[in-house]
């Protein structure tokens, strides 16, 4: 099929759909990870995104996708991710991972992704419908009043994903470690704990304090020296 007589489909199937009320959006996918992009266009087409939302009522917008080719996948999902179908016939079943998918068809890694995440009802195919990827950035709705929707930032590389580091959190510290496990009262001579050899690790203040506290734990104590009645 050629780009005009594709564009032309397009075009033609909006005449299914009931665009009163509805917005264009368009995405632009450049960079995007795949499932998080799809996540976001499920809830545009599903509606959930206006305040008015009702699962029962087709309020979804038109998601005008560009650029698809140039979408991301995390890790080797690349080459791990299989996309699966059956020809209907006998051993019949075929797979095609995600890079060669990409080169068939980068649309599909989209509109697949998409399709999934959406509810499987009688409505998902016209969600489906109101659905517009195209690879590159050309498109025919230029005509259209398009509204941009900008996903959120979490592209690959992403600093702010994950937990940050609890506040007032310091690394281990070897020298205070060797002189906490050597002063403790508690630590200090318990059965069974091994004594490391960490004294060369210790400055000259913790070696004299060290050394006060061996003395203060060798000295007799008050209760013994007291004379009796």
């Amino acid at each position: 099929m050629s780009k005009t007589n594709e564009f032309i489909r397009h075009l033609k199937d909006l005449e299914r759909i009931n665009l009163e009320g509805l917005r264009f959006r368009l995405i632009d996918a450049k960079g995007q990870v795949v499932g998080r992009l799809a996540q976001e266009i499920s809830i545009l087409l599903q509606g959930k995104d206006k305040p008015t939302y009702n699962p029962k009522k087709e309020q979804g917008d038109v998601v005008v996708v560009v650029n698809a080719s140039h979408v991301h996948f995390t890790h080797d999902k690349w080459a791990t991710k299989l996309y699966r179908w059956h020809t209907g016939f006998p051993g019949g079943l075929r797979a095609r991972t995600a890079q060669e998918q990409w080169e068939k068809d980068p649309r599909k890694l989209i509109w697949n992704a998409v399709n999934g995440m959406l509810p499987k009802n009688k409505s998902r195919e016209v969600r489906m419908d109101k659905l517009k990827i195209f690879p590159e950035a050309e498109h025919p709705f230029t005509d259209f009043p398009l509204v941009p929707y900008v996903p959120k930032p979490r592209t690959l590389g992403d600093r702010s994903l994950g937990w940050p580091v609890p506040q007032g959190f310091e690394p281990v510290n070897l020298e205070r470690y060797a002189f906490r496990l050597r002063t403790s009262p508690r630590l200090h001579g318990g059965a069974g704990r091994p004594q490391l050899p960490l004294e060369d690790l210790l400055t000259e203040e913790e070696r004299a304090a060290l050394a006060a506290a061996d003395a203060a734990a060798l000295a007799p104590s008050s209760s013994s020296t007291r004379p009796s009645d």
